[in-house]
């Protein structure tokens, strides 16, 4: 699994929309979260805290789990 998958600039056809090459890792300084691709069905959120849990049982961490938090507080905060 890639970060890459998690990210909204992600296209269909597995490319980065901004240009970068595709992450082996689940590290990237571009990373823009997506609730809809932690969720696919949007009544399956619900809390920030699954969503945190989720990003972290698949290994995203760092800068890049303080854009997931804060993705998923909004989500929450919109709900």
């Amino acid at each position: 699994m890639a970060i890459c998958e998690f990210c909204l600039n992600h296209t269909k056809e597995g490319e980065c929309s901004i240009g970068l090459d595709i992450r082996k890792g689940m590290t990237c300084h571009e990373f823009e979260p997506g609730i809809e691709r932690f969720c696919a069905n949007p009544n399956d959120f619900v809390s920030a805290g699954q969503i945190v849990g989720m990003a972290m049982y698949f290994g995203i961490g760092r800068s890049e789990l303080k854009k997931v938090r804060l993705m998923a507080a909004r989500e929450e905060g919109h709900r």
